[in-house]
């Protein structure tokens, strides 16, 4: 398995990203119950509505699968996405 950083940029618009929210983040903890989420959150210096999203999967495609099935992106809050392969070559995720 690999891993893949994936980031959002999320709509700007609160009120439909909090009746989100609680389902977004069930879901991501389904996902790290499994081993599929190392690790998630939002981006602090990255301006407002960023995350990063830390994904173990067999391929890029089944990655952005995954991330496919995240409720912010099923409906349709993530404005930007990119699912990109993440070689980590020393720290605590490397194997």
């Amino acid at each position: 398995m690999a891993l893949y950083a994936i980031t959002y940029k999320y709509v700007d618009d609160a009120e439909k990203l909090g009746e989100v929210r609680p389902s977004h983040r069930a879901y991501l903890t389904g996902l790290l119950e499994n081993g599929q989420n190392l690790a998630s959150g939002p981006l602090t210096t990255a301006g407002p509505n960023t995350a990063l999203l830390i994904f173990q999967a067999d391929s890029i495609e089944q990655a952005a699968a995954l991330s496919d099935d995240d409720p912010m992106v099923a409906n349709g809050l993530v404005a930007e996405r990119h699912v990109q392969e993440w070689n980590i070559v020393i720290g605590g995720f490397s194997h």
